[in-house]
């Protein structure tokens, strides 16, 4: 097949890598996690995201700005409300990956492989 040919950003002297560490450095929060999950559902306004993860509002600001920053999610102001929503689908696949992989560390049958017992 195609075994023999590299597949681009994946070698291991690739520049992705030191991106991709960088990303995950970002995910090393529970607070950021928390609201990429939340933006699965769609745009939300700083207010909304900071009532849905328990924090201020000048808190989720900053967690927000360094994904921003990450290029993870982009912003759209009304008035004076901003409303953040999701990049592209890759952080959200990323932290629904960590999670499955929490899941299989905590759990014998993790939930995702019986989505009739719970979410998927």
């Amino acid at each position: 097949m195609d075994a023999d040919k590299p597949i681009f950003g994946r070698e291991p002297d690739s520049q992705f890598v030191e991106l991709a560490v960088e990303v995950f450095g970002m995910l090393a929060d529970a607070t950021r996690v928390r609201l990429l999950l939340a933006l699965r559902d769609g745009e939300m306004s700083v207010n909304h995201l900071a009532d849905i993860v328990d924090k201020s509002p000048a808190a989720t600001s900053q967690h927000l700005a360094k994904l921003r920053l990450a290029r993870m999610v982009t912003t759209r102001r009304q008035g004076q409300t901003i409303f953040y929503a999701l990049v592209n689908e890759h952080a959200s696949q990323l932290v629904s990956d960590a999670i499955f992989q929490a899941e299989h560390a905590l759990e014998r049958e993790p939930r995702h492989h019986h989505p009739e017992r719970g979410e998927a």
